[in-house]
């Protein structure tokens, strides 16, 4: 394999109903800066059924060019429709690297892209560097449980590629106008050549929380001691109107719900505001809410890893902080005080 042949960083642009995700507007922000160090273009590829019109937004958040696939096959995804689709760019235009949003789209593509290439591909990164003159990809994410942290390398193969976890890279500012090359493409598939059906697409409505929304989000942990004792978080929260997190223990213990989760088996968040109440600090932890705006932690424990990773520390009992919070809280916000507040 010849290395010199592979050149650009591209990020496959996802989109659902006629709007690009997130994840794939943040990774644009990450590529541009792999691109960049590399001296080479940001491109994006983007598949589906009248979606044309979106390449003007990734243009305005950092790609260079964009390859389009549209046409009424790609009008939902399916593995092999996709698959196919992207395989053709790939061995036409040869990147040397390709970035995923490690959704449940991103992960099954690239699953199944890097298993017909062969190359490699590393899951759920959550720091990406390249080195400068070799162009290989340093893609980083928590291994053992969590305990270290593993810098995983594509020597052999090209393209190399890896899927992101939302929320961990940050979308550029958007340039309005900003413009770039669209190149569009087409494969020779009919559907009668494709094994997968689509019949009917049920969206089902949940009211849980989405803390990978929220503003301001208290989190506790197994600090806290008890499920009892775990409500000094939800007072809180409801005093400043956030959102509740947790640790995975807590979540392990049963006692609140795993979409409370923050962490490597959890959610990531990226919130103004982030309390961490009795959270030790593991790195599985630290993963899914180290890019908050302000981190503030509680913990009785000096030595906790936590401190490490706030913004301010308050080194203490959280049965007797916790409640002076509320309190001033309550008076700042001119809210009536919960007399039940501090009763855990």
């Amino acid at each position: 394999m010849n290395f010199d042949d592979y050149r650009g960083i591209w990020v496959f642009v996802e989109e659902k109903d006629g709007v690009i995700a997130p994840v794939s507007l943040e990774l644009l922000g990450a590529g541009r800066r792999l691109a960049d160090k590399r001296g080479t273009e940001l491109a994006g590829v983007l598949i589906g059924d009248h979606v044309t019109q979106l390449a003007a937004t990734a243009f305005e958040y950092g790609a260079d060019t964009m390859y389009v696939y549209d046409a009424p096959i790609f009008k939902n995804y399916r593995t092999e429709t996709f698959m196919k689709a992207l395989l053709a760019c790939t061995e036409k235009y040869k990147p040397e690297i390709i970035l995923y949003g490690a959704t449940s789209t991103g992960k099954d593509l690239a699953s199944a892209v890097a298993t017909d290439l062969p190359t490699g591909l590393t899951a759920d990164t959550t720091i990406l560097d390249v080195e400068e003159d070799t162009g290989l990809l340093l893609a980083s994410r928590p291994a053992f449980g969590g305990n270290i942290m593993a810098t995983i390398l594509c020597k052999k193969y090209r393209p190399q590629m890896a899927t992101v976890r939302p929320k961990v890279m940050k979308a550029l500012p958007r340039e309005a106008g900003r413009r770039g090359k669209m190149i569009e493409e087409t494969i020779p598939l009919q559907e009668e050549d494709v094994r997968t059906k689509v019949l009917e697409i049920v969206r089902q409505t949940t009211h849980k929380v989405r803390i990978d929304e929220a503003d301001i989000i208290v989190a506790g942990g197994k600090g806290l001691g008890s499920e009892s004792g775990f409500q000094l978080v939800h007072q809180l929260a409801q005093t400043l109107g956030a959102a509740v997190g947790a640790s995975r223990d807590v979540v392990e213990a049963g006692w609140i719900g795993h979409h409370h989760q923050v962490g490597q088996t959890g959610v990531t968040v990226t919130p103004k505001i982030y309390f961490a109440i009795g959270i030790s600090g593991a790195i599985q932890h630290i993963v899914g809410m180290q890019n908050s705006g302000l981190i503030i932690a509680i913990n009785k424990d000096p030595a906790a890893p936590i401190f490490s990773s706030c913004h301010y520390g308050i080194v203490g009992d959280a049965f007797e902080i916790v409640p002076m919070l509320i309190e001033q809280f309550t008076k700042a916000l001119g809210r009536k005080e919960d007399a039940n507040v501090g009763k855990v």
